[in-house]
C-alpha cells in the first residue's frame, strides 16, 4: 500500500528519503545507496539502504532513471518532500537588503509601477537563476475610439484605441447574418460616450446607458454593444504579464531530454493565456503556492515547477502574482522565502 503522507513510513525510511531528495536537488544526479549511507546520522550499510530504497520505489516516491543508476525523487515524492520535510528558513540579511534597495527610492523620484514590476521580475530571476514572473492588472487607461470591422460570416474585429495612442485588436463572434449597418451603429453608440473615460468608467457608463437606449437600438446592434463592453472587461487580456531571465533556464543543460523539456517550457510560456490562468489560480489564497511538474497540466511536458505568491494593494485586495518558474530541481528552501518576502514588500510598496 502506498503511503499517503510521511507519517505512514518509518523514521529510517523518512531520513533516507530526505537525503536522496536533498542530494538530488543539490546535484541534479541520481543518488546511490553508498552515497546515502555516508550522509546518514546513523550507521547503516549500503545494502540496508538499498532495501529501504526498494521500498520507497515501490511506494512511488523515488525511481531509477535507467538500469544500475541511483535513485531520484518522482514528482509525487518531490511533492511529499516539499509539503512535509522541506526546512524553509528566512532569507539572509544581504538578500533582504538587496531586495529592499531594489524597490527603494534612493534618488527621491517616484518610479512608474511598470518599471517596478519589471525590476521585480528581473530581481527574482537573478536570485533564483530561473525565469522571474510578475502578473498584475493592466494600468487603467483612457479610451478614445472603438471600431467594429467585419472579417467573415460570424466574426468581427474589434479595434480599441486608447487616448495614449495604444491600439488593441480582438476578434469576437457575431451573428452570421449581421448587416454592416449594425457594426457602424454599435461603433457610433459607443464612441459617443467614451472620450476620456477609463475602461472601468466606460463599462459602468454604457451598462447604464444601454438600458435606456435599448428601445432605440435593434437587437443585433444591442448584442454588439454588449460584446464591445465585454471586450473592455478584458479577461486574461486585462492582465499584464512580465517574464524575465529565460536565459537562465538553458544553462548547464547536458542531456537532449533537458533541451526538449526547456523547449516545451518556452512554448508554454509563449501561450500567455495558459500561463496567466495558472498564475491567477494562485490569487485564490494568501501565501506562497508551489506547482510541481504535471500538477500543472499546461506544463506537464516541460517538467517545470512554479513558486508564486500573490501581493495586495492598500485595500488588501490581491492585485497581482509574482514568482519564478524553472525545473523541478529547484532550490525550494531558498527560493520560497525570497518569493514570499518580495510579495510582502511589493504589497507594502503599493500601500
Amino acid at each position: 500500500m502506498k503511503p499517503t503522507m510521511l507519517d505512514d513510513i518509518d523514521d529510517r525510511s523518512r531520513e533516507i528519503f530526505r537525503r536522496i531528495v536533498e542530494t538530488y536537488l543539490e546535484t541534479g544526479d541520481p543518488v546511490g545507496s553508498r552515497s546515502v549511507s555516508r550522509l546518514l546520522p546513523m550507521q547503516l550499510s549500503p545494502a540496508s539502504v538499498r532495501n529501504v530504497m526498494t521500498d520507497l520505489e515501490d511506494y512511488g516516491l523515488i525511481y531509477a532513471p535507467h538500469a544500475s543508476a541511483g535513485r531520484m525523487p518522482t514528482q509525487s515524492g518531490l511533492r511529499m518532500f516539499v509539503d512535509g520535510l522541506l526546512e524553509v528558513g528566512d532569507i539572509n540579511n544581504d538578500e533582504r537588503d538587496m531586495i529592499s534597495r531594489q524597490f527603494g527610492d534612493d534618488d527621491g523620484h517616484q518610479r512608474a509601477m511598470e518599471d517596478v514590476l519589471q525590476e521585480a521580475s528581473e530581481m527574482l530571476s537573478g536570485l533564483s537563476q530561473c525565469a522571474g514572473l510578475v502578473l498584475t492588472e493592466k494600468k487603467e487607461r483612457k479610451l478614445k475610439q472603438i471600431e467594429f470591422v467585419p472579417l467573415e460570416p460570424g466574426k468581427a474585429l474589434v479595434i480599441l484605441v486608447g487616448a495614449d495612442g495604444e491600439i488593441e485588436n480582438r476578434v469576437i463572434e457575431v451573428p452570421e447574418d449581421l448587416p454592416p449597418s449594425s457594426l457602424k451603429e454599435a461603433s457610433n453608440f459607443l464612441n459617443a460616450g467614451i472620450k476620456d473615460l477609463t475602461l472601468t468608467d466606460a463599462r459602468a457608463h454604457f451598462e447604464t446607458q444601454l438600458e435606456a437606449a435599448r428601445a432605440e437600438l435593434d437587437a443585433l446592434t444591442t448584442q454588439l454593444v454588449k460584446a464591445g463592453i465585454a471586450v473592455w472587461s478584458g479577461g486574461e487580456d486585462a492582465k499584464s504579464l512580465i517574464v524575465r531571465g529565460r536565459s537562465h533556464l538553458i544553462r548547464n543543460l547536458d542531456a537532449e531530454e533537458d533541451l526538449v523539456r526547456i523547449q516545451h517550457l518556452f512554448d508554454d510560456m509563449e501561450s500567455k493565456k495558459d500561463l496567466i490562468q495558472i498564475l491567477q489560480s494562485a490569487e485564490d489564497g494568501n501565501g506562497v503556492r508551489i506547482f510541481i511538474g504535471s500538477e500543472n497540466k499546461r506544463f506537464s511536458l516541460s517538467g517545470s515547477s512554479l513558486i508564486v505568491s500573490p501581493f495586495q494593494d492598500k485595500h488588501r485586495k490581491i492585485v497581482g502574482v509574482l514568482g519564478v518558474i524553472g525545473p523541478t530541481r529547484l532550490n525550494y528552501a531558498r527560493i520560497i522565502p525570497v518569493v514570499d518576502y518580495t510579495a510582502r514588500l511589493m504589497g507594502r510598496l503599493l500601500t
